[in-house]
């Protein structure tokens, strides 16, 4: 594994993130299956494999990165050697003691290389270390990837939002209560 370095996204990382390919390849999506019956509604998710990979694209305008950094609460940039490997943007909601992660990308040519995971484990030691009770991630549900690094640092599917990002996609959220 290379030697990652973390550190605070200042304004001159912006224009080498915005740069970075944002999407994915996904194998398998989160199916959302509805049941309406007499006075229920039901909400069942089930992993598809699909015949092929599909590409998703990121659910945010990474071009808005320039003028949103300055609106999270946090924002750590990645780096291997002198070339910035990944981000992740954090924002504080209110006083519910909640920490929401907005971004967490890697750089096509880095990814697999624990750049995300120590991007991930740096959002929850800020968090905590700020007092907060919980950290909850977004993805759309056909980001495998996403879902994949969620359940591996032990956070929970917490809920969904259909028709959630510009696209229509579905939003899946899961938290995990920090210590």
């Amino acid at each position: 594994m290379p030697e990652i370095q973390l550190r605070p996204t200042v304004a001159s990382d912006l224009s080498r993130l915005m740069g970075f390919d944002h999407s994915v390849t996904s194998e398998s999506v989160w199916q959302l299956e509805l049941r309406r019956d007499a006075g229920q509604v039901s909400a069942v998710f089930r992993e598809v494999r699909l015949p092929r990979s599909i590409n998703v694209s990121y659910p945010h305008n990474p071009f808005a990165l320039a003028d949103d950094w300055v609106r999270r609460s946090m924002m750590y940039t990645a780096y291997i050697g002198q070339d910035p490997a990944g981000y992740i943007s954090l924002l504080e909601r209110g006083s519910d003691s909640v920490v929401w992660v907005t971004d967490l990308v890697v750089n096509e040519v880095n990814r697999r290389k624990g750049v995300g995971s120590t991007l991930l484990t740096a959002a929850q030691d800020w968090a905590i270390a700020r007092s907060h009770r919980r950290l909850i991630l977004e993805m759309p549900s056909k980001n495998l990837p996403a879902i994949r690094i969620a359940q591996k640092f032990g956070y929970e599917f917490c809920g969904y939002n259909d028709h959630y990002y510009l696209n229509q996609d579905v939003a899946l959220f899961f938290a995990k209560a920090l210590k």
